[in-house]
């Protein structure tokens, strides 16, 4: 303000001038552009494309149609409240991420002064409490999973990667995009072992999985055969897309008279956890062939030693 006085301005006219021109500039910033500037800066931290589109898509399909032309400052709780009533219920899982990065956009505008609340943060007071259970992903249960094999997957022919990828994910716990990102420098055969970089990890920490003799068996097959970087490459010898094994697994469904979804692949780890638990095997142990972070950083330390060799 001193500075101010000696340059000669009126601080508070300053004052005046300054908000007067945050007012304007908030009307100008509506929710739909916010969200999308919020995604470009947020897309560069995300693992893969797949989320990134998933996250705006979120808000172009239930927020958009109703509040992507409101200006920030003029989005009242009740209006974020009205734009997840419809799937509050029925799709909880849905609202929930909706709400979630409708908050996300509110919390950047609250943090660069667009507005002085975020009116996200009130709706539960203002929507009935969500009683539904979270659906788990469906997963086949372990004792079926031999014939599974057998029947789906064994008489795979040669360059049918898409059932080669889903036999050793199967065989190794992995999950899908670690197994369908592998490449030859990642395997050590002689050891038997495949070690999975931290940048391809979910917890962004190395991972070894040592193989058994049917996936080491299965990955000399396949090495015998392929000379690309990639372990279980497309045809065109990029990533094998994710909904390339959905949709192999929709293939097995619709030869089943199971209702609902046989399983998912990512389902495939739920079953080797029940197997571990049934066969009696340490939590902490099945938890870390799952590459589950430990949450205790202290037992994390004791049992890493441990667990290397315990798991071989």
């Amino acid at each position: 303000m001193r500075r101010q006085i000696d340059a000669g301005k009126d601080p508070i006219e300053e004052r005046g001038r300054e908000q007067q021109a945050a007012s304007i500039a908030a009307a100008a910033l509506t929710f739909e552009k916010a969200a999308r500037e919020v995604h470009e800066e947020l897309k560069p931290g995300w693992k893969n494309q797949k989320h990134a589109a998933q996250w705006i898509s979120t808000l172009e399909t239930y927020v958009f149609p109703k509040l992507g032309s409101r200006p920030l400052d003029a989005v009242t709780p009740a209006d974020c409240a009205e734009v997840l009533r419809p799937i509050w219920l029925e799709k909880a899982e849905t609202a929930s991420r909706t709400r979630q990065r409708m908050h996300t956009v509110m919390q950047w505008a609250w943090a660069h002064g667009h507005i002085a609340a975020n009116p996200v943060s009130v709706v539960d007071y203002l929507l009935p409490k969500q009683n539904a259970k979270k659906e788990h992903q469906p997963a086949m249960p372990w004792r079926a999973i031999p014939a599974f094999v057998e029947a789906q997957l064994n008489d795979s022919e040669p360059g049918d990667n898409t059932r080669a990828a889903m036999l050793f994910a199967i065989l190794t716990g992995a999950r899908s995009g670690e197994v369908r990102g592998a490449t030859w420098g990642e395997f050590d055969l002689d050891a038997a072992m495949w070690t999975i970089p931290g940048t391809r990890m979910k917890a962004k920490e190395p991972h070894r999985v040592p193989l058994s003799s049917a996936a080491l068996a299965l990955v000399k097959r396949l090495k015998e055969s392929k000379h690309e970087s990639l372990v279980f490459p497309s045809p065109r010898g990029k990533v094998l897309p994710d909904m390339t094994l959905t949709a192999l697994l929709r293939r097995v469904k619709a030869k089943s008279d199971t209702p609902g979804r046989v399983a998912t692949l990512h389902g495939f780890r739920s079953s080797f956890r029940d197997w571990a638990s049934e066969h009696g095997y340490a939590r902490d142990l099945a938890e870390r062939a799952l590459a589950h972070k430990v949450a205790n950083k202290v037992e994390s330390a004791y049992h890493r030693t441990f667990l290397s060799s315990a798991v071989r």
